[in-house]
């Protein structure tokens, strides 16, 4: 059976689609790289926001046009989405085959097999829910990086977030299991190892040795052909002196720090239930930039939450203002079934929400533009992650991460090659992203 896996949501997903495909394949199905000449179509959904849900939904619904066409024959969905909602999918999407919570990778199998309709979703209940895995990753790309999974789901219970409820609780992966992928992925071309999980900083804290993320890292350091290890969500109350001086340090764990701060002024922090102030989130900071001058801070942002005034806002605006974050994001609020935000009376019109979003990435813009302009003439280092047809190579640098952060464009780069992790002088800015040619000191 020739299968196809349409992935969606965040990386944490697309590591899940990776253990999906390798279980298919394991069980003597096919992979293709399009849903038209598939036999079977997986959508592992998303259903983290309002707008993730209605893409999860509509993807299956443009997918049934080729189940009608005749060239499909079964249409199943897995992931977050289908975790919350399954059987109701399956009642009301007439197209769906089959829907599958996390974990269920047998079930999945079975399913592509039978092709038979199921009646109702197989899922697990979060709090039985155990690490995701399957053997070894299925490798679909060409890519010189790759995401990996430490962890799986939260404990934190933010007040606007449904994770908790699609996740379950947090549960630290064995550190011999991540090193046993990142082996693998290595062998298979990976250079540069993105660390994800919803919070890094708390990797371990479950374990009964106590292990904290840092022999982790150290572990990942002795692979062979790793050359990058970037590490993502790294919430503020955990993130420890320890911690900062170990990335700042010269080592293969990048000077990249992914703060999600989501707001600074102190009433909303403490509906939004961060278990963080102000007052620490400037100390974090500081500690920092006191550690190293070339430290890459991103963060995001909530902006519309509710209750938020102007006043707020503009607390936050100014801080944004003044911080100069190197990478930031933004995001309007968005009311989440069963979360407790979502039941405050003091909703923000959509409107105002949206208006606020604008602003500040207006301002973060202007912050960016400015940060890259004093980029033109430095010498940078980059790792290389495509070249096209006529030459041109897209890269990035130490403190861009795939997918959200900016690019540097290389316009001859016929001689260089995917992988490789090379210096490139900067010529010219063009907005968010850089233009560049290799450098004199090039590796």
């Amino acid at each position: 059976m020739k299968f196809y896996i349409h992935k969606l949501g965040c990386p944490k997903n697309d590591v899940d689609a990776d253990y999906m495909s390798a279980r298919l394949i394991a069980a003597g199905h096919d992979p293709v790289k399009a849903p038209e000449i598939a036999d079977s179509v997986i959508v592992n959904t998303c259903g983290f926001i309002h707008a993730a849900k209605e893409e999860s939904i509509n993807e299956i619904l443009r997918l049934g046009q080729l189940k009608r066409e005749g060239n499909l024959k079964t249409i199943y969905a897995a992931g977050c989405l289908t975790q919350r909602h399954g059987d109701e999918m399956i009642t009301e999407i007439e197209e769906l085959d089959g829907a599958f919570g996390h974990g269920a990778l047998d079930s999945l199998a079975s399913a592509v097999t039978g092709q038979k309709r199921l009646t109702k979703s197989v899922r697990m209940e979060t709090r039985k829910l155990g690490y995701l895995s399957w053997k070894n990753r299925f490798i679909a790309d060409d890519l010189p990086y790759s995401y990996i999974k430490i962890s799986d789901g939260c404990d934190r219970a933010c007040t606007y977030c449904a994770i908790p409820g699609m996740r379950g609780k947090y549960r630290s992966r064995p550190i011999d299991s991540i090193v046993r992928e990142a082996t693998y992925l290595a062998e298979n071309g990976k250079k540069e190892l993105i660390l994800v999980s919803q919070e890094a900083t708390l990797y371990g804290y479950d374990f009964a040795e106590g292990v904290s993320i840092i022999p982790l890292l150290k572990e990942l350091e002795k692979i062979g052909g790793i050359e990058w290890i970037r590490l993502l969500y790294l919430h503020p109350t955990e993130l420890h002196q320890d911690l900062i001086e170990y990335m700042a340090a010269d080592n293969k764990t990048l000077n990249y720090f992914d703060l999600p701060l989501q707001h600074i002024n102190d009433q909303i922090l403490k509906r939004m239930r961060r278990q963080v102030d102000s007052a620490e989130i400037y100390k974090k900071l500081d500690m920092i930039r006191a550690a190293s001058d070339k430290a890459v801070i991103r963060t995001t942002f909530i902006v519309g939450f509710p209750g938020e005034s102007q006043e707020q806002f503009e607390q936050l605006r100014e801080f944004t203002a003044d911080s100069k974050f190197d990478r930031m994001g933004v995001f309007a609020y968005s009311p989440e079934e069963e979360t407790d935000a979502v039941t405050y009376d003091d909703q923000i019109p959509e409107k105002v929400k949206s208006a606020r979003l604008d602003e500040l990435m207006l301002l973060q813009q202007q912050i960016a533009f400015e940060s890259n302009n004093n980029l033109i003439g430095t010498v940078q280092e980059v790792i290389i992650d495509s070249i096209d047809s006529e030459g041109k190579a897209l890269a990035r640098t130490r403190g861009d991460c795939p997918d959200v952060d900016q690019e540097v464009i290389i316009p001859d780069g016929s001689r260089l090659s995917v992988g490789t992790i090379t210096k490139v002088k900067i010529s010219a800015a063009d907005g968010y992203d850089l233009e560049a040619e290799p450098s004199e000191d090039s590796k």
